[in-house]
């Protein structure tokens, strides 16, 4: 019998998630089954306990159920714990264990696969969502000088900054104090999902080598546009989406992806 994994969310019909654990499974030869799963907005933990009783292994998590999901887990991970919620569920005897892999995900794609080093140097990121919180320790862990995190309402912003400012430098700022001396910019809000972008000032990118928009599949988005015309390297998530599939995937199956064909193959270019 197939080994059983899944993704819970609603709605689904833009997930890639199947397709990109599928792609994994082919590189080993495992014997793996993955669906996508639409879970009623008012029935998830019904939905996922269903799924583990069938014999399902683990599932990925998104919108809107990734909170529901931290708090319906019997173990929680520090990724987890520090988001308050969880991307990724695995079952072992009985009991569900919580991760969030957004974080290092999108950690591995600005270092690994676009060949940023992050030690040493100043981060900016336009947002202070669930995104950024989870993307803060793991760039704190990996050396980076300072974070400075940008939002509409600043207070979001000290939550984070008061939460894990014992890891690192965190500068919490309105969106107008954003102006500069960032070696790496991120936009971690939403904008560019509706075509929108950040009201960063444009010196946000004048010593920047990298402006990198979270929302994937887009092309070139606002944010990334404004980045672009001051000649700095832009990427958008669909590596960090990719990564952080491959965590999921070495998590349950003790075996890590090479990411690079996946990404390969569902990346738009950015024109």
């Amino acid at each position: 019998m197939s080994a059983r994994y899944a993704v819970l969310g609603n709605p689904l019909s833009h997930t890639k998630s199947p397709f990109i654990h599928t792609e994994f499974a082919r590189q080993f030869g495992d014997d793996l089954s993955y669906e996508a799963i639409e879970a009623p907005l008012t029935g998830f933990a019904e939905t996922l306990r269903a799924f583990a009783r069938d014999g399902g292994l683990g599932v990925n998590v998104t919108v809107p159920f990734k909170i529901e999901a931290f708090e319906l887990a019997d173990e929680a991970r520090d990724a987890a714990r520090i988001c308050g919620a969880s991307n990724c569920l695995k079952f072992e005897a009985g009991r569900i264990i919580a991760e969030n892999f957004d974080g290092i995900g999108l950690l591995r794609d600005v270092t690994t696969n676009l060949g940023h080093e992050v030690a040493g140097k100043h981060v900016l990121f336009a947002g202070a969502g669930g995104a950024t919180r989870g993307a803060v320790a793991p760039f704190l862990a990996a050396g980076v000088e300072s974070i400075t995190i940008a939002n509409r309402t600043p207070s979001k912003a000290e939550t984070i900054r008061d939460l894990l400012g014992d890891r690192g430098t965190i500068h919490a700022i309105g969106f107008d104090d954003a102006r500069g001396g960032y070696d790496i910019v991120l936009n971690a809000t939403t904008t560019s999902l509706t075509g929108g972008k950040p009201p960063l000032p444009a010196s946000v990118f004048d010593d920047a080598t990298l402006a990198y928009d979270l929302v994937y599949g887009k092309g070139l988005t606002p944010f990334l546009s404004d980045a672009q015309t001051t000649g700095v390297e832009i990427a958008d998530g669909v590596g960090m989406l990719v990564e952080q599939a491959a965590e999921a995937y070495d998590w349950w199956r003790g075996k890590r992806p090479d990411t690079a064909p996946v990404i390969a193959a569902m990346t738009i270019p950015l024109t």
